[in-house]
């Protein structure tokens, strides 16, 4: 079901984050996590708060939708929620659910 790759590193990858700082942890929600980590090969290239994080119904999927129309190949958060795993996989962008700080999932090997 998850992709178990542990690197972070290549391509362009989002990572759930609570407070936008590479050096704060990985949210624990991807549909509500209040910003969004891009990196790409391993390099920040910009960060997003998440117009998803509160409100209503369809957080999951708007966050899918956002994630592959930036290009992300690739989102990891601390837990996802059926309906966004079934936007991400409708749009063919892998997540992998992952616990502690940002930093330590970039670039690793």
């Amino acid at each position: 079901m998850l992709n178990e790759e542990k690197s972070a590193s290549g391509g362009k990858i989002a990572i759930a984050s609570i407070d936008g700082k590479e050096d704060g942890d990985i949210s624990p929600q991807a549909g509500r996590a209040p910003f969004y980590l891009i990196y790409e090969d391993g390099n920040l290239v910009e960060t997003i708060k998440n117009p998803f994080a509160v409100g209503g119904g369809g957080a999951g999927f708007g966050v899918a939708k956002m994630a592959a129309d930036k290009g992300v190949e690739k989102i990891i958060a601390g837990r996802f929620g059926p309906n966004m795993v079934m936007g991400l996989e409708e749009r063919g962008v892998k997540y992998q659910e992952a616990q502690g700080k940002v930093a330590d999932v970039v670039g690793k090997d």
